[in-house]
């Protein structure tokens, strides 16, 4: 899957320096789906002057010409924005921190379009890094020329869903996850610029640990494989309630296994995934299953309506292609975690070890495990 970022070009006013010290913060958000209208809601709820940057502003004039955004849910209102553009020079010289909410596998492409505008005082979170996306944006700037700012990430916060009026509906709000940076160090020198917009999440002993802290990574792929008749056959149901049965729910018993089997070679310890999904929502941790059963945001949580969806392609492109590869530089075996990858890879006809993310896209290179494990946690 490829995807184009093209941005306009424009001259660039002077940076206003007073504005750097206000507390109310100067935002951009690249990207313009159901993830960014979400956090642009969420972000000028709390008063900060919000932009957003789109490659197309036809596929949101009502928010690009009225310069707001309506949600509903968890968040209701109608909420201001600053700008709204598809001229990248022009809103990175007006923002300071800058919330990359498009799909992960775009992240290379987006960090070159950013590059050239890029400036000190700049910092980047990626909102849903997946495994190891802080480190691919940051090897994509570098390659591009751009100067070297500092890159986070972080899970994406809202489950939501545009609506015809492009309004976007947040039926779920998740009150706990990690961030982290390229490194330990970054972690704790740029944290703070996390948790000021997210008090209440925590800073990951490392990359690996904040990327597969994702039910979804755990879940998005296998439960797709699961129900590919039905999916195939475009029958709708719900996706975590009804998708898994407590015998077929072992499938993610043995993926929850060799997760932790590669966090441990990578020292990072994981929270157990039933515990996860209690601390995002709040749900019965008996067991996995029946963790998936009581999450109340699930209830409304669809099948895909087709196997070439994001469950399979974005979630084998960026996390469990990368897992292979670290499992594989650690000397860790992760079985079904490869007949995953596998048969994803014959449902779709992509070929996953091609286009998923390598370890030349983080910037290990030609290093071995030891190496690569001091990078991770320096």
């Amino acid at each position: 899957m490829q995807t184009s970022f093209q941005f306009a070009q424009a001259v660039i006013p002077p940076h206003d320096a007073e504005l750097l010290n206000r507390q109310v913060a100067r935002v951009g958000i690249i990207g313009g789906g159901n993830s960014a209208r979400a956090l642009a809601a969420y972000l000028s709820n709390q008063g900060h002057k919000v932009s957003i940057l789109v490659r197309d502003l036809g596929k949101l004039p009502n928010i690009a010409e009225n310069l707001s955004v309506r949600a509903s849910g968890k968040i209701e209102g109608l909420f201001g924005l600053h700008q709204v553009s598809n001229n990248a020079a022009l809103l990175l010289s007006q923002v300071d921190t800058i919330f990359v909410a498009t799909l992960t596998t775009a992240y290379a492409e987006v960090a070159r379009q950013l590059a050239p505008y890029l400036e000190s005082h700049h910092k980047v979170i990626l909102f849903s890094g997946k495994l190891g996306g802080a480190l691919l944006f940051a090897q994509a700037i570098k390659e591009a020329g751009g100067l070297a700012v500092p890159v986070l990430e972080t899970d994406s916060l809202f489950a939501c869903r545009t609506q015809e009026d492009e309004s976007i509906w947040i039926r779920g709000f998740k009150r706990w996850t990690l961030f982290s940076g390229t490194n330990k160090s970054i972690t704790d020198a740029e944290g703070a610029i996390v948790t000021k917009f997210f008090p209440g999440l925590d800073a990951a002993s490392n990359i690996i640990e904040r990327g597969l802290t994702d039910f979804g990574a755990l879940a998005h792929a296998p439960v797709v494989l699961a129900n590919m008749n039905a999916i195939d056959r475009q029958e709708s149901f719900l996706f975590y309630y009804k998708g898994m049965t407590s015998r077929t729910v072992a499938i993610l018993d043995r993926i929850e296994e060799e997760f932790n089997l590669l966090a441990a070679a990578y020292d990072a310890t994981l929270v157990p995934m039933k515990d996860l999904l209690n601390r995002y929502y709040g749900c019965d941790t008996t067991s996995l299953h029946q963790a998936m059963q009581t999450v109340p945001n699930y209830r409304f949580s669809q099948s895909p309506p087709s196997l070439d969806h994001r469950f399979l392609v974005e979630d084998v492109n960026a996390t469990l292609i990368p897992l292979q590869r670290f499992a594989t530089l650690a000397g860790v075996k992760v079985p079904v975690i490869d007949s995953v990858v596998t048969l994803a890879g014959v449902l779709t006809g992509i070929d996953f070890a091609n286009t998923g993310r390598t370890l030349a896209q983080f910037g290990f290179a030609g290093m071995d495990y030891e190496a690569v494990r001091e990078a991770l946690n320096a």
